[in-house]
C-alpha cells in the first residue's frame, strides 16, 4: 500500500484476509504475501508487473496463469529460474524479476 493507504499493485486482496503472512524478498525488496498464496499472486499485490520481457520495454505480469506460457518466468537469487503463477510462496524466497549474473551457470 502507498503511504496514503491505496492498493500500489495490480491485485487488490478482497477476501482470505486471516491466513498466515510470508515473508520473502523481490529484487531485494522485503514483501508479504499470505499463506497459499502464489508467487505471482503475492508480487503482484505489492507490484504492477513481475518483470519486463525480454524483447522489449512492455512489463509482464503473466499471461495464461495456468503455467503454460513462459510470461511469469522469475529467478531465484540461486539461479534457479521459476513460474511464478504455479510456484507456492514459501517463507524467505530470494527472488529477482531479471537473471542473477550467475544464471545459466548456477543451473549444472
Amino acid at each position: 500500500m502507498s503511504s496514503a493507504g491505496m492498493p500500489t499493485g495490480r491485485l487488490v486482496r478482497l477476501a482470505e484476509t486471516a491466513r498466515a503472512p510470508v515473508g520473502f524478498t523481490f529484487d531485494g525488496e522485503a514483501l508479504t504475501g499470505l499463506e497459499g498464496d502464489t508467487v505471482l499472486t503475492a508480487i503482484l499485490l505489492s507490484r504492477g508487473a513481475l518483470r519486463t520481457a525480454e524483447f522489449g520495454p512492455e512489463a509482464r505480469s503473466g499471461f495464461c496463469l495456468m503455467g503454460a506460457c513462459q510470461d511469469c518466468w522469475l529467478w531465484q537469487e540461486e539461479g534457479p529460474r521459476l513460474r511464478a503463477c504455479s510456484t507456492p510462496l514459501a517463507q524467505g524466497m530470494r527472488l529477482l524479476s531479471a537473471a542473477p549474473a550467475s544464471w545459466p551457470e548456477s543451473l549444472a
